[in-house]
């Protein structure tokens, strides 16, 4: 079994951020094809790289291709650590797929920390809407969703039971969304 650091493009981090999804799929590099239950250490894209999860590359269909000819890899997660990454600097990210060291891979993925214990969380968007009825309400509420989208609405979080805890979350990072506050900056 090999070890690989597959990259992250910077696109779809953001979306990767933003939604849970059980594998991703990226495009393979030329003359390097990592086999099925291989280990990948998740990479962000960019300057100051971060391992961001773990995953194990899937079964792979022989004929699928990714724009330029070259196969396509995808990756299931195993482990998520996108709010607590680990910095990368020791990795030599020369291509979009590229090789690891075992010994580098296990102290990175080490890094990533064991998975947490899950808990409940009340996750909310509010949004007041005038209506002649509540299933018309819920239409325009649905289509305001899919018009403003994660980057305009913001999303409430709290701990089930410890509703006074709520922070506001937009694209996936905490925002603060008290007007008075903004005033005094």
């Amino acid at each position: 079994m090999a070890q690989w650091a597959v990259t992250i493009p910077a696109d779809r981090w953001a979306t990767e951020r933003l939604f849970h999804h059980d594998t991703l799929t990226v495009a393979g590099t030329a003359g390097v094809a990592p086999a099925a239950g291989d280990e990948v250490l998740l990479v962000t894209e960019g300057e100051a790289p971060h391992v961001v999860a773990l995953g194990v590359v899937a079964e792979q269909e022989s004929r699928r291709r990714g724009a330029h000819g070259v196969p396509e890899v995808e990756v299931a997660y195993t482990r998520r650590s996108f709010d607590a990454p680990v910095a990368a600097d020791e990795l030599a990210l020369d291509a979009p797929i590229t090789a690891v060291d075992a010994e580098v891979f296990r102290r990175l993925a080490a890094g990533l920390g064991g998975d947490r214990d899950k808990q409940t969380w009340l996750v909310s968007l509010d949004l007041p809407i005038e209506a002649a009825t509540p299933a018309e309400a819920v239409r325009q509420f649905w289509s305001y969703v899919v018009e403003l989208g994660p980057a305009e609405l913001p999303t409430f979080v709290s701990p089930s039971g410890d509703e006074l805890a709520m922070q506001a979350f937009v694209l996936g990072e905490e925002a603060n969304q008290d007007p008075e506050e903004d005033e005094d900056d």
